[in-house]
């Protein structure tokens, strides 16, 4: 195999982009713009190398794709097969198991936090990050004022078990907790 047949970084990262970007064709987000799903997998991987420094290139694909198994009909497998085993796993690690009822996936969330990889723990940091100032920006359609609180307190839990893993990240989520003086 010559040179020219090894795909470049950069190869790799559209190809992760738009893997994504089929796989979340037809999501929107919550907010009252109805915003196309793939801006938050995106944004959170722009959140990792912009705000938090992150070069780690498997971290900013499984960020990229952190989302498509739990919410379309990727399988782990798939991603191994197009990503490779580390991205895999990194997904792996922030996946929810839809199969759980919310309130358990939400303490295993706060749970799993304490013991995920590095890797995994930047994608939630930034993850949260994202959730979080869109919460700030606008109010989910169907959302109470009470359960916009009720997710500021968990996703601090959640975070607190993020701690030491990435300062700048974790000063932006300290600050948001601060303006929705979440303790």
């Amino acid at each position: 195999m010559s040179s020219k047949d090894v795909p470049t970084v950069l190869q790799i990262y559209t190809n992760c982009v738009n893997f994504a970007a089929v796989k979340h064709r037809n999501q929107r987000r919550l907010d009252s713009d109805k915003t196309p799903y793939i801006n938050h997998p995106i944004g959170v991987a722009h959140i990792l190398t912009a705000e938090g420094g992150v070069t780690d290139f498997e971290v900013i694909q499984a960020a990229i794709l952190h989302d498509t198994v739990e919410d379309t009909d990727t399988s782990f497998e798939e991603i191994e097969q197009n990503f490779g085993l580390r991205v895999r796993q990194i997904v792996a690690e922030v996946t929810d198991d839809k199969s759980l009822a919310k309130a358990e996936r939400k303490r295993l969330q706060i749970e799993h936090a304490a013991v995920v990889s590095p890797q995994a723990k930047l994608v939630k940091l930034a993850d949260k990050i994202y959730n979080l100032r869109d919460l700030q920006r606008c109010k989910p359609e169907g959302w109470t004022e009470e359960r916009c609180r009720e997710y500021f307190a968990w996703a601090k839990k959640v975070c607190d078990n993020l701690k030491g893993t990435n300062r700048a990240l974790e000063d932006i989520l300290d600050e948001i907790f601060r303006q929705e003086n979440v303790d």
